[in-house]
């Protein structure tokens, strides 16, 4: 009941994501599918054109229309003091749509153009327990904005929960100049809608679907972009997308968690069931006696109904002790912050009804089976359970182990995959890369005095520049032609500005041709691709091909290099485009000496950064690091699968232990005639092991096709992915059956070793 308790918990704050914000069912993000070659994808940034555009042209659809930027680290500062706090650039009509809890000023203060919304832990962090309101911070060290709200913090189970502060929309588009830059080919931003009360998701999804392809140029319309609604209720745990088509998400977990914690409390019934029943020879006489003195057989029912309840509630209140014990560990696992909800009616109705139910289903066939006895056979002691009477036990005890090894399998399967991706060649050395994101231009306009101090100072090996971190990547772009390109083909390339240096510092495996280098002027018109930009052009020698890019002019491909994983491990990789074009590149890229501590490293690195920038705090990531965050998820899902199937198995195992001492305490004479008549103890254990051990073959057999048709579905999500093959199975079998025998046993062994004088002196 422990486990269901807090499978529970987790399920509700899954289920209740984002429902925290009032206008939950109304809200919805504006996402766009685009055609590539008969593919389609699925992206969540748009154009920062379609705002205005869906207020113009279908307003009365509308409540509310938000741009808005990413989430990202920005510099709050308030005097001498400097904080990175993550924030959004939205429309002033965002506060209102989110339905944010306003302790102080109101949700309308975005209207003045420097103005800013802050949470409260950011009004505590700046100004303590004085009045925040009209107080003057300095945003990214550029703009001056004035406190015009505070709001609670938002709670952890919604997509804003790290909203530490909310500037107005207008003031990003004048001071990155956002209209003249950008047009509705540069999809940068995200758009966030609440619809009319009046209207329907569907139906207003379906009417601005064409609310881009009319307004792009000829170039961009070729790849069919079409606009719909992702509800706010499906961000969560249905924001997986394929070829178009929302194809799920995290609520698969939800239902696997789910039904795991339907099938561990199922095996502890059935525990109880086994044992009630199996000792149903010693209440016998008990039965017999109560129906010879007027016990109707509802009657004996209702007791048995009762002694089943009594021990379900006293397990749930013992299990919300354990519960609360364990929910440390269990939200350092889960990454959640879970709280048993204790002033909550509905929890302790839930809870009761939870109780009620589950000893119902764990008394029910005691009940029925110990009141069916006949009270004249048990008081004339002609009573005897019968031939057959254990079929019923059997049946239930491969149900418990069919579960139990569904559950190794599956646990099997995800470590595997895991692993398998983990061990995937990402195409360079991403030990001991350090990535920097650059704040502001200061260290790009002095790049090359920056880069020598940084070499100087001994704590580093390489430096470089490029447009996105090595573990991401942020631009797409079309508009390339080559030699033999397909004129209808609809093209897409990852594209990334780097400094000469990049490949020397991430350590990149150069395939053909060779790296950017100064030696070469004409290198500024060069390309280096990667593997799959090699196929997908069809390149039978690529080095020496011209690419042109639209406006940019053409560029010949220099080298090749491996394939990189920088975006999902699990999905094949993309076509890549490098380039010399650092000047708007966002981060430094710098590999550390392994000679030398990584503290002084970090603190030489500081040092030289601070010259060059002295106001941005150093805000640094390791690659590999940021690379193992990418199967964060997926390694969660392992270990709380790992720590159920565990506690399924041992669960499985109490209830073969305790049918394996009453197997042989009622075969205690058969056991002393057969030591008697020479028997050896192992064939005895043997003799006494046997019957469980089938009832496991019999449940690999039941299991093995279960278990394979779901981790089949499971790794369907995955593109690259291991192959359920014979030995997952095996390992599952083989460890099953060494459970079992290790739980039977010490029984088995106990009885076989017994004095067979004794044994035959009792009875």
């Amino acid at each position: 009941m422990t486990v269901a308790l807090l499978i529970g918990l987790w399920l509700h704050n899954e289920l209740s994501f984002n429902k925290y914000h009032k206008n939950y069912d109304k809200i919805a993000q504006v996402l766009q599918n685009q055609t590539f070659n008969g593919e389609v994808e699925t992206w969540w940034s748009q154009a920062m054109q379609l705002g205005p555009e869906l207020k113009n042209s279908y307003g009365s659809n509308f409540k509310y229309v938000v741009m808005s930027s990413w989430n990202r680290d920005y510099i709050l500062s308030y005097g001498e003091k400097r904080l990175s706090q993550k924030g959004n650039y939205m429309d002033i009509d965002a506060p209102e749509m989110l339905g944010l809890e306003m302790i102080g000023g109101t949700r309308k203060g975005l209207s003045d153009i420097n103005s800013i919304l802050i949470s409260r832990s950011v009004a505590k962090a700046f100004f303590g327990d004085e009045d925040p309101i009209n107080k003057i911070l300095k945003l990214d060290e550029k703009t001056d904005v004035k406190v015009t709200g505070v709001y609670e913090d938002i709670p952890l189970n919604s997509s804003f929960s790290n909203l530490a502060f909310i500037a107005p929309w207008q003031l990003l588009v004048k001071t990155d100049n956002l209209e003249k830059r950008v047009g509705w080919g540069n999809s940068w931003f995200q758009t966030i809608v609440q619809i009319a009360d009046n209207a329907d998701m569907d139906i207003v999804s379906a009417k601005i679907k064409d609310a881009k392809f009319k307004r792009v140029e000829e170039g961009d319309a070729r790849f069919k972009p079409v606009i719909f609604l992702h509800p706010m209720s499906n961000w969560h745990l249905r924001s997986d997308f394929k070829n178009g088509v929302n194809a799920g998400g995290d609520i698969r977990n939800v239902w696997m968690f789910g039904i795991i914690g339907v099938f561990v409390l199922l095996l502890a019934c059935i525990n109880f069931m086994n044992l009630s029943t199996a000792r149903s020879e010693k209440r016998a006489k008990e039965v017999g006696i109560r129906k010879a003195v007027g016990s109707v057989r509802s009657q004996l029912i209702g007791q048995f109904f009762s002694e089943s309840l009594v021990v379900s509630i006293g397990a749930f209140i013992i299990s919300l002790v354990l519960a609360q014990l364990l929910l440390p560990f269990f939200n350092d696992v889960a990454d959640k912050k879970i709280a048993i909800p204790w002033s909550s009616p509905l929890f302790w109705l839930a809870g009761i009804g939870f109780s009620i139910l589950t000893g119902l289903i764990a008394g029910s066939y005691p009940a029925l089976y110990l009141s069916s006895f006949n009270p004249v056979k048990v008081l004339k002691g002609t009573f005897r359970v019968g031939r057959f009477a254990s079929i019923p036990r059997k049946a239930l005890v491969v149900i418990q182990f069919t579960v139990s090894i569904i559950l190794i399998v599956g646990t099997i399967t995800v470590y595997r995959q895991i692993q398998f991706a983990k061990n995937r060649p990402v195409g360079y050395a991403k030990n001991g890369i350090v990535s920097l994101g650059m704040r502001n231009g200061e260290i790009r306009k002095h790049y090359d005095a920056f880069r020598n101090d940084m070499l100087n100072s001994g704590a580093v090996q390489a430096v470089a520049l490029s447009e996105s971190p090595i573990t991401n990547t942020w631009v797409t772009n079309s508009g390339l032609t080559w030699e033999g390109k397909d004129p209808a083909m609809q093209e897409e390339f990852v594209t990334v500005g780097i400094s000469h240096e990049f490949g020397k510092t991430i350590g990149w495996e150069i395939k053909d041709g060779r790296d950017f280098s100064k030696e070469f002027a004409t290198d500024s018109t060069g390309f280096i691709i990667n593997e799959a930009a090699v196929k997908y052009m069809a390149f039978k020698n690529p080095i020496g091909q011209t690419i042109k890019w639209g406006q940019n002019g053409s560029y010949k491909v220099i080298g090749v290099i491996k394939d990189l994983v920088s975006q999902n491990p699990y999905s094949p990789v993309k076509q890549m485009i490098f380039y010399l074009d650092y000047k708007r590149a966002s981060f430094l890229d710098i590999r550390i000496n392994p000679m030398m501590s990584v503290s002084e490293s970090l603190h030489k690195i500081s040092t030289v950064i601070k010259k060059y920038d002295p106001v941005s705090p150093l805000d640094y990531s390791f690659a590999d690091q940021e690379y193992a965050k990418k199967f964060g998820n997926e390694e969660r899902i392992g270990k709380l699968s790992s720590y159920f199937a565990l506690l399924a198995i041992l669960i499985s195992c109490l209830g073969l232990f305790g049918l394996a001492s009453f197997m042989a305490e009622q075969r205690t004479k058969e056991i002393g005639v057969r030591k008697v008549l020479g028997a050896s103890v192992f064939s005895l254990w043997r003799l006494l092991s046997r019957e469980f051990v089938v009832l496991v073959i019999i449940s690999l057999l039941l299991a093995s096709p279960v278990a394979y048709y779901f981790m089949n579905e499971w790794l369907q999500d995955y593109q690259y992915r291991i192959k359920l093959n014979w030995v997952i199975f095996g390992i599952a079998g083989i460890g099953a059956l060494l459970i079992t025998l290790f739980t039977v046993s010490f029984q088995s062994i106990k009885a076989a070793l017994m004095n067979p004088v004794r044994s035959l002196r009792s009875e």
